[in-house]
């Protein structure tokens, strides 16, 4: 009972408070950092779940920030907001989510060890309810969620990859993981179909539809999705159906939000640049992903 008193009075004394914090850690020999949030009404004698927020390639934790607006979400509703950092030059990182070929995947950084390293380093100084952890991102931050769930799936509740799909060659998670995918189909830089003559040589990854099916055979779901569409509510070329697989195993769900005129964007917030493509504002990712993970904590 008194070692159990004095680590908790350990943790209390180093916890985060509410705010914007940067914390640093080494993996394999490299320095490594994250960004967390940490909400107003956090309570540090509760546990509270996290939801990891993964960047795309070239851009960073600080740049998604603003992109995705889950901080703000984060206040409103209570998680802790984690952006974990890839690995690369000055601003310009990626993450290994798989896909990688040839000279590209030589030196990749373990970014599945990071993120265990990443949540063991978070739970020293906040109180991390570990059925309660989440994992979102963009791009190839999607596909690092899928990764995750696969390689994982012991600590990672559900997930809610956005415009990214599966990049590794196999998924044998240990249990049944829960799955949002948000997708545009106008997407042009991991396009709905997979890869096209424009995507790289050096990457490869799978299509939605591919990357649908494998997860409802995991979640063993059926077949056909019950289809409900959203309202269209604003001009914005677009509209947004949503296919729920389930559930199946475990109660576990596979769900798709198909955005029909949807860009390489996150749903809910304004494209920063034409050149990514239309963002839907009939839906917000944040509020659907929120809903979502709050039914599927780890059994």
């Amino acid at each position: 009972m008194t070692t159990i008193l004095i680590l908790l009075t350990a943790l209390a004394a180093d916890a985060l408070g509410p705010g914007d914090h940067t914390r640093k850690l080494t993996v394999d020999g490299r320095e490594r950092n994250y960004l967390v949030h940490i909400p107003p009404k956090y309570d540090h004698e509760k546990p509270t779940p996290v939801v990891l927020v993964f960047h795309g390639a070239g851009t960073n934790a600080a740049i998604t920030v603003s992109f995705t607006g889950m901080s703000k979400k984060s206040d409103e509703v209570g998680f802790i907001a984690v952006y974990p950092n890839g690995t690369g030059f000055g601003p310009f990182l990626t993450l290994n989510a798989g896909g990688r070929q040839g000279k590209m995947a030589e030196g990749s950084a373990d970014d599945v060890k990071y993120v265990g390293a990443l949540l063991d380093d978070l739970a020293t100084v906040s109180n991390v309810d570990p059925k309660r952890v989440f994992a979102t991102g963009i791009s190839n931050g999607g596909m690092m969620c899928y990764r995750l769930a696969a390689e994982m799936s012991d600590r990672i509740a559900a997930i809610a990859p956005v415009a990214g799909t599966i990049a590794i060659d196999e998924s044998k998670p240990t249990r049944p993981v829960p799955v949002m995918h948000f997708h545009g189909r106008a997407d042009n830089m991991v396009p709905f179909g997979g890869p096209d003559k424009g995507t790289p040589k050096f990457l490869t990854f799978k299509s939605v539809e591919e990357s649908i099916a494998i997860w409802r055979k995991i979640n063993e779901c059926p077949d056909e999705p019950t289809i409900t569409e959203f309202a269209d509510k604003e001009d914005d070329g677009t509209k947004v159906a949503k296919k729920c697989y389930g559930p199946g195993k475990d109660g576990a769900e596979v769900v798709l939000i198909e955005i029909e005129g949807g860009g390489h964007t996150w749903p809910g917030q304004k494209a920063p640049i034409s050149l990514i493509g239309k963002s839907t504002l009939d839906v917000s990712a944040n509020d659907l992903m929120w809903e979502f993970f709050q039914k599927h904590p780890m059994k």
